[in-house]
């Protein structure tokens, strides 16, 4: 671990603090300089700067599929709002105070606490909270694991998703009675289902195979809430197909050619 210093506010020219060290900033510092910078995405942890890693290609590949998911899920059942773009949110326990931008989070319509559409941080907390996981360095991944979960758990984030496209480090929490309890996939199917979005489910397996939109609205599993536009004009023409085969059969019947 790096030693701790107060960092220097970057002067107009755009020079930043050396990605991975360690800087000491006061709260106020970090909301007027780091968080907004246009190179470097920071979180702040109780007056330490972290920098958040860079992705890979296969954690974009499970990103894309996973967001696909979740907005067919609140298309079909709008019961939140999903918030990406790292828009940050103030986590305040006993000991510590954070400033935490996960990779995609929810707000409830229940949630007291609303966003406008133009806001770049968040005033209350969130919901539900999902973070890819980079190993890029062995400190991210314990953010990931331990450091967020305890803070989430603590500050009342009612569901914890940590995906890992490697697979290991993939696990699923929700909140009970204060303390974060594991989401364990159904047998024999192995699907999770979310507590807090009621119906919202997926094949553990399907975060790394990622079947298709079409296989995924013909898949029982999801098939609720997944391509309804696509199913009901799929219903549609069957059943227009249907009525055309029933008027031909008469046809014939009556000894008109159908063609």
């Amino acid at each position: 671990m790096g030693t701790l210093h107060h960092a220097p506010v970057p002067e107009k020219t755009g020079m930043l603090p050396l990605p991975g060290d360690m800087l000491r900033v006061s709260e106020e510092e970090y909301w007027e300089t780091y968080y907004e910078m246009p190179d470097i995405t920071y979180e702040w942890n109780n007056g330490v700067l972290e920098e958040r890693p860079m992705g890979d290609t296969e954690t974009f590949l499970m990103y894309d599929w996973f967001y696909f998911l979740l907005r067919e899920y609140l298309k079909t059942n709008p019961v939140g709002d999903m918030i990406g773009m790292e828009v940050g949110f103030r986590l305040a326990i006993p000991g510590n105070t954070s400033v935490r931008r996960p990779d995609l989070a929810l707000i409830l319509k229940s949630n007291p606490v609303r966003i406008d559409r133009f806001d770049r941080s968040y005033g209350g907390i969130f919901d539900v909270c999902f973070e890819f996981v980079s190993d890029s360095k062995p400190e991210y991944v314990i953010r990931d694991t331990v450091t967020k979960k305890n803070e989430y758990c603590q500050t009342g984030v009612k569901e914890y998703f940590i995906l890992d496209r490697k697979g290991p480090e993939t696990a699923f929490y929700q909140l009970q009675s204060g303390f974060y309890t594991p989401i364990r996939p159904t047998l024999p199917d192995g699907v999770i289902c979310s507590r807090v979005l009621p119906g919202f489910q997926f094949r553990e397996e399907d975060l790394y195979l990622r079947p298709s939109e079409i296989s995924m609205a013909e898949d029982q599993i999801y098939r609720s809430f997944v391509l309804k536009d696509y199913q009901e004009e799929r219903q549609g023409r069957e059943k227009a197909e249907q009525r055309a085969r029933k008027l031909a059969a008469m046809l014939r019947e009556l000894g008109i050619n159908a063609d």
